[in-house]
């Protein structure tokens, strides 16, 4: 096999399915082929090849000859590598431009009606759902917050409170400027000084001491609406492993979660902090 299996799992993650890893690398080593010989180097099937290869001159990392037979030239792998960033990129601008249009246009009303006629035959228990994996839970939270409009009580740890410091601030602030009540009960300790520093002022935040409260979990409520409940210990698994529960229960969130953050609210100490200047 030419290429060793690091290299080959690297492109694999930018992109490049098997055929096309393993042609590419050929036609690397090889400088020049056409396809009958780089079928043979790199055990792609024939009837394969030439599809293959021609993908690969469409993004960039081939050069297709016109001679007889066709043969193909590799690209220098830094000029195949930008050129594909820059794909890449102008993808994402495209789709982005189309997302936007489609948020501006009369689409969305149906878009939304066919959404709240949906909502009319769930039950509650159905719109819950387990979020998996640090990006994931954030973006769960960040569209958690974006439409509170009275309350937000969060109990979290210090690495939580830090994610709401460097994801979150500019929400929350918003959300005090138009008088959401937010509510933090955390372990204060020296790695989250900076994140209450800044919170202060838009958030009440308390201290849960350990010898009054033995509770180190994490949970979010929204409104006494919804609710996310964290699932692991994100200070002991990797942030891919990170789960957390989310419901739209209002059951679950203002007769089963608000009782124990205000227990722990009352059992909290103020934190004492100067606002970030």
């Amino acid at each position: 096999m030419i290429g060793s299996p690091e290299l080959l799992d690297a492109l694999k993650g930018i992109g490049l399915n098997l055929y096309e890893r393993k042609l590419w690398v050929s036609l690397l080593a090889k400088g020049t082929a056409t396809a009958g010989e780089l079928s043979g180097i790199s055990n792609v099937p024939r009837s394969r090849t030439y599809d293959v290869l021609q993908t690969l001159a469409d993004k960039g990392f081939v050069i297709l000859q016109t001679s007889k037979p066709l043969r193909y030239v590799a690209m220098q792998p830094i000029e195949a590598l930008e050129k594909a960033k820059k794909r890449l990129q102008e993808k994402y601008s495209e789709m982005e431009k189309r997302i936007d249009r489609l948020k501006g246009s009369e689409l969305i009303k149906e878009l939304s009606g066919l959404h709240e006629q949906g909502l009319q035959l769930v039950s509650l228990e159905d719109i819950t759902g387990a979020l998996k994996g640090k990006y994931s839970v954030l973006q769960q939270m960040d569209s958690m917050l974006r439409n509170a409009t009275s309350s937000v009580d969060i109990v979290t740890t210090p690495a939580g409170l830090n994610d709401l410091f460097e994801n979150h601030i500019s929400i929350l602030k918003k959300l005090s400027d138009n008088g959401v009540k937010i509510k933090i009960a955390t372990r204060c300790d020296k790695q989250c000084t900076d994140a209450i520093k800044s919170l202060s002022g838009i958030a009440e935040i308390r201290n849960i001491k350990n010898e009054e409260v033995p509770f180190s979990g994490r949970f979010y409520v929204v409104d006494g609406q919804q609710l996310m409940l964290g699932l692991s210990d994100p200070e002991v698994v990797h942030s891919s492993q990170d789960m957390m529960f989310w419901t739209k229960s209002k059951h679950a969130a203002k007769s089963m979660i608000e009782p124990l953050f205000n227990l722990l609210w009352e059992k909290s100490k103020p934190v004492e902090s100067k606002k970030a200047g």
